[in-house]
């Protein structure tokens, strides 16, 4: 539960342009939204009782009643499978062999209760599907609707293809700022930009479709090698600033960048448990 909150929190502390954090609040959310979220949806995430599903929905379920709007879902469809492989794997078997495990053997009844989070937490530019609607009941498994949803939903992606975004890019880039700065905001900020300035995020373009996506891919670009030249966060502090009233004056939220960088620290918190746990052995 620790390292699930710990990630939260490391990705609030990251000041990230367009999105929330401890230095700039936005888009009608708060903060304290943000960590009464990741406190109410933890016991449930990893209640190692729960299916794969039931963590999704009853996660989701207890951020609405708290908060009465969507904070977390991104976070909770890419967090829930990262905690259930490490609750399943065994000793010898890495987190992502144990994520490869979980997505493989994902039921009906996940993607039921999964539809059923999704319509609750009612995400911005959900809209309607021809296929696998969430407003309608599944046919078939998590994995196999996420496939479905791939080409649109980087998250969804994610299910078809093991995480290989995060494991492959992210927790890489990661694990290289923090060997530079010690810093996990500082690690988490990077992972944020770095992904930014490669990939269009999932939730601007259900709004607006890629009228802002090359824009902001530039910006992003610029301001991750001015991170990799600075001495320090102050010295890139007034550009974050200057970033992050622009997007926020035409109400731009990197919702799932976000989603993707608590997913990265978690990972990384993950396995060092593992590690641990193993040396321990």
């Amino acid at each position: 539960m620790q390292a699930y909150l710990d990630a939260c929190e490391i990705e609030l502390q990251a000041f990230k342009p367009g999105n929330v954090s401890v230095f700039s609040e936005g888009h009608d959310m708060t903060v304290e939204q943000f960590r009464l979220s990741a406190n109410v949806s933890a016991e449930a995430i990893t209640n190692p009782d729960f299916t794969l599903g039931e963590k999704i929905y009853y996660a989701v379920k207890a951020t609405r009643e708290a908060v009465g709007c969507n904070t977390n879902l991104g976070i909770v469809l890419l967090a829930a499978p990262l905690i259930q492989a490490m609750q399943q794997k065994t000793q010898s078997m890495s987190l992502h062999q144990g994520l490869t495990m979980v997505l493989d053997d994902t039921t009906l009844s996940d993607a039921e209760w999964v539809f059923r989070a999704i319509a609750l937490a009612a995400p911005g530019g959900l809209g309607d599907s021809e296929e696998q609607d969430v407003k309608e009941s599944a046919s078939v498994t998590l994995t196999e609707a996420m496939v479905i949803a791939a080409e649109r939903d980087k998250i969804a992606e994610q299910y078809k293809n093991y995480y290989k975004d995060v494991f492959e890019f992210t927790v890489p880039e990661y694990n290289r700022a923090f060997v530079l700065s010690g810093e996990s905001s500082w690690s988490a900020l990077s992972v944020y930009c770095t992904m930014l300035a490669r990939y269009p995020d999932s939730h601007i373009e259900r709004k607006y479709g890629k009228q802002y996506s090359e824009w902001i891919a530039a910006e992003m670009r610029s301001l991750t090698r001015d991170m990799k030249t600075a001495a320090g966060f102050q010295q890139i502090y007034p550009k974050l600033k200057v970033l992050d009233e622009a997007f926020k004056s035409k109400n731009i939220n990197p919702g799932t960048t976000a989603d993707f960088t608590v997913a990265t620290v978690l990972v990384v918190l993950l396995e060092q448990l593992a590690n641990e746990v193993l040396v321990a052995s």
